[in-house]
C-alpha cells in the first residue's frame, strides 16, 4: 500500500518536472532561432513569452521571412502544448495532495474507532517519545495527541497512531475515543494544561486511569483534585536517582544499568511490578520495625529484597527481624500502585498508625 501511495505521488511531480523541462527547452530553442534572425536577446525572449503564454499584443519586430514564420509556429504549436501540459500537471499534484490528506485523515479515524482499552498520550515532547516507545515495546495500543503538526508528524514518521488535536478541548478528546479508552497520560510541560485535560477527561469518562505529569510540587494536589489517578513529577524522581547513586552507588548502578535486571525489570511490569530502591528518611514510618512488620503493614502491596546500610553493609534477602535504620536503601518490589509503600517508607511516623505498632 505504502508502494502504491508513493507511486502515485511520485508519478504527478514527475509529470510537472517533464513538463517544466520541455517548456524551458522549447523557450530556449525559440529564443535562440529569433536571435539567429537578427533580433536582440531581449526582443526574442519578450516574444517567446507573449507567444507560450498566448497573450498575443503585437510583435516586437516584422515576421515577414519564412525562417521567422517557421519559428513561431513551432513555438506557438509546441509551447502553448508545453503549457497545457504544465497546466495539468499543477492540478495533478495539487489534486493528489489533496486527496492524500483526505485519505491519510480518514485512515487515521478508521483506526481510532476501531480502538477499546487503549492509551491516550497528551503531548509528544521528551517525556511523550519515551512513554509511546516503551507502551508500544510493551504491545499496547496507544494513541497520540498533539495539536502540533510537526510532533504529530514525527509520531506518525515513528509508527503510532496520531491525531492532531487539542487535548485540552473536550472535542479533542472525544475524537481520540476518550469514553473507550483505559489509560489517559497527559505529559504536557504546561501544568496549566495538564489541570485542564484532568478535568476533561475525568468529566467525560469517569472510570477513566488519568496520569498525570506536574512540573511544580505544588500542581500535584491541584491534578488530584482535578481528578488524576496517579502524579508524576519528574524533578522530584530526578532528585531521588541522583540521591540513589550518591547513597547507593552500587546497588543504584546494579538495578539501573545491569542489562539483565532491565530485562528482569520489564517482566515484573508485564505481572504488575515494579522494582526500585527508595531511601528511608530520618522521619519514615518503618524506622525502628522490622522487615516483617512492614511488609505485614504492606498486607502483600510490597516485600523487601534487599537492605543496604549507611555503612555500605548489603543485606541481601533480609530475615524478618532485621530493623530499618534512617539512611537505608531499600530495594523492593511492589504493585504498580505505591499508596501503601509510600505510607510506610515517606510519610511521617505520627501520621500512620496500626493497632499498637505505629508507623
Amino acid at each position: 500500500m505504502n508502494d502504491r501511495v508513493r507511486g502515485l505521488l511520485a508519478s504527478p511531480l514527475r509529470n510537472l518536472a517533464v513538463a517544466v523541462g520541455f517548456v524551458a527547452l522549447v523557450m530556449a530553442a525559440s529564443t535562440v532561432g529569433y536571435m539567429a534572425a537578427g533580433w536582440g536577446f531581449g526582443d526574442a525572449a519578450y516574444m517567446v513569452i507573449l507567444t507560450i503564454f498566448s497573450v498575443g499584443y503585437e510583435e516586437v519586430h516584422p515576421v515577414n521571412t519564412a525562417a521567422l514564420h517557421a519559428v513561431t509556429v513551432a513555438t506557438i504549436a509546441l509551447g502553448c502544448t508545453g503549457m497545457i501540459v504544465l497546466t495539468g500537471a499543477l492540478v495533478q499534484v495539487f489534486t493528489i495532495g489533496q486527496i492524500t490528506e483526505l485519505l491519510g485523515l480518514t485512515r487515521v479515524n478508521s483506526e481510532i474507532e476501531k480502538l477499546k482499552g487503549h492509551v491516550i498520550i497528551c503531548g509528544f515532547g521528551r517525556i511523550g517519545v519515551m512513554l509511546a516507545k516503551d507502551l508500544k515495546d510493551g504491545g499496547t495500543d496507544l494513541l497520540v495527541l498533539d495539536r502540533s503538526e510537526a510532533r504529530v508528524a514525527e509520531a506518525q514518521a515513528m509508527g503510532f497512531l496520531a491525531l492532531q488535536v487539542d487535548a485540552a478541548d473536550e472535542a479533542g478528546l472525544k475524537a481520540g475515543g476518550v469514553e473507550r479508552a483505559r489509560v489517559l497520560a497527559t505529559v504536557l510541560p504546561d501544568d496549566a494544561a495538564n489541570v485542564f485535560i484532568t478535568l476533561s477527561a475525568r468529566s467525560l469518562n469517569p472510570k477513566l486511569t488519568i496520569i498525570a505529569r506536574g512540573e511544580q510540587p505544588s500542581t500535584e494536589s491541584k491534578l488530584i483534585y482535578a481528578g488524576a489517578d496517579k502524579v508524576v513529577l519528574p524533578t522530584h524522581i530526578g532528585a531521588e536517582r541522583i540521591a540513589e547513586m550518591i547513597l547507593h552507588p552500587e546497588t543504584a548502578r546494579f538495578v539501573r544499568e545491569s542489562e539483565q535486571m532491565r530485562d528482569f525489570d520489564k517482566t515484573l511490569r508485564d505481572l504488575g511490578l515494579h522494582l526500585d530502591m527508595i531511601t528511608v528518611p530520618q522521619d519514615a514510618a518503618a524506622v525502628g520495625h522490622t522487615v516483617a512488620e512492614v511488609e505485614e503493614r504492606g498486607k502483600g502491596a510490597f516485600f523487601v529484597v534487599q537492605i543496604d546500610r549507611r555503612s555500605g553493609e548489603a543485606l541481601t534477602r533480609p530475615a524478618a527481624d532485621v530493623r530499618f535504620e534512617p539512611g537505608d536503601g531499600v530495594l523492593v518490589v511492589a504493585r504498580a500502585k505505591l499508596t501503601t509503600l509510600t505510607a510506610v517508607f515517606q510519610a511521617p511516623a505520627e501520621r500512620v498508625r496500626a493497632g499498637r505498632s505505629r508507623f
